[in-house]
């Protein structure tokens, strides 16, 4: 199951590194390789021979290796894993983590690392509600490293209640699913659309809307880091794209778009429509800027095509189409409209009556809604983590 996957394992100094062990074991038993790095006050908790006979390797806890004479390298260590997995992880290692202070081997080791990153918090009730903590892990969800929250339990203070580390089995669950998931749209060919469109209606403005498309390029992040091909149609934006797996077709006008998705859809699995599309354009573009007059100045519109349901009256049964709809009222009601009309197999729909949610922000809060009308709302997260959750629905499909 995770044969030759290299997994380091890095503890710091919590109680629940008696945990730890366990955890171990799992990987081993499953073909993993482990190393395991020990933070100075982890080794109150847990001893380095226990770890070293459980991983098969030397334990790592400092530079120097005063009974070899070895220098440790921490720069070795980050090169070598597929996968840094801090469990347990205190409120001062992710306060560190967050601000790059590396006053250890393990932080240094952290701070040179190139693979995914998997934290595992725990801690008492208090600090890991503390306005403090909730800011660092925010902070490296942004850095998109997986958090594993912890569950409700007692603690060691003795109090009950959230920041108890998850349990080492189901720790294990999600190293094999974080694996599993790593290329599962591979062969899989996927068309988004993003961002807004702008249409003309003189040389110097446009119709259009505040959409930045950074949903959209999240998405295709998350196809492109499993596995899959994207082609990204993407409206006019200040954000930059550089994916090797995800080739770029940048358009302006709701004309533009819907030419090239028609083009591209064809030879697509899946197809993911993000874009703020206007619905209308000016029927008439004025060659030359209009000028300000003390008259009223009325422009007749005309609509755009309708992508979307373009695409849903192509579809053929293997393929899915997802849409998104972005709506200000009644919002479950217009999304099973949509869902309805336009033949699609997901629709993801955000309200900007959500705080956080919608246009211009690094966050999100969605329901998907599938083709039997099944929902699923998420709380607001990251457009990273909305992203891994719209594709890992798409993924079940």
């Amino acid at each position: 199951m995770l044969k030759g996957k290299k997994i380091l394992i890095g503890i710091t100094g919590g109680i629940a590194a008696y945990k730890i062990p366990l955890l171990i074991r799992l990987l081993i038993k499953n073909g993993a390789e482990v190393q395991v790095i020990l933070s100075p006050s982890a080794k109150d908790f847990v001893t380095p021979l226990t770890l070293a006979t459980l991983s098969n390797n030397p334990v790592h806890s400092g530079f120097f290796d005063n009974e070899t004479g070895k220098w440790h390298s921490h720069v070795e260590l980050g090169l070598w894993a597929d996968l840094f997995v801090v469990a347990p992880a205190t409120a001062n290692s992710i306060a560190k983590m967050n601000l790059g202070i590396a006053d250890n081997y393990l932080l240094t080791v952290y701070l040179s690392a190139r693979c995914p990153v998997m934290i595992a918090p725990a801690m008492d009730l208090d600090m890991f509600k503390h306005s403090a903590t909730q800011k660092n892990l925010t902070a490296l969800r942004a850095r998109k490293h997986i958090i594993v929250e912890p569950t409700s339990g007692e603690l060691a203070s003795g109090l009950c209640g959230e920041g108890r580390m998850e349990e080492p089995d189901e720790i294990f669950k999600l190293i094999t699913s974080f694996f599993s998931k790593k290329k599962q749209f591979k062969g899989k060919k996927i068309l988004i659309s993003a961002g807004p469109t702008f249409e003309a209606i003189d040389p110097v403005r446009f119709i259009g809307n505040y959409s930045t498309g950074r949903m959209g390029i999240e998405i295709a992040k998350s196809f492109a880091n499993q596995g899959g091909e994207v082609f990204l149609v993407l409206g006019p934006t200040d954000l930059t794209v550089d994916h090797p797996m995800i080739e770029v077709f940048p358009v302006t006008t709701a004309d533009e778009m819907f030419d090239q998705c028609q083009m591209q859809f064809p030879s697509c699995d899946i197809a993911v429509m993000t874009a703020a599309v206007a619905d209308f354009k000016p029927k008439v573009k004025a060659n030359q800027k209009i000028k300000k007059t003390d008259n009223d100045l009325f422009l007749e519109l005309t609509p755009t095509p309708d992508i979307l349901k373009s695409l849903g009256q192509k579809k053929r049964d293997n393929q899915l189409l997802v849409g998104f709809a972005l709506e200000t009222n009644n919002e479950v009601e217009n999304a099973l409209i949509k869902l309805r009309s336009k033949n699609l197999d997901l629709i993801i729909l955000n309200s900007l009556s959500d705080p956080g949610a919608g246009f211009r922000h690094s966050t999100n809060k969605v329901t998907i809604i599938d083709r039997h009308e099944n929902l699923k709302t998420f709380p607001l997260k990251s457009k990273t983590e909305v992203a891994d959750d719209i594709t890992s629905a798409i993924a079940t499909l």
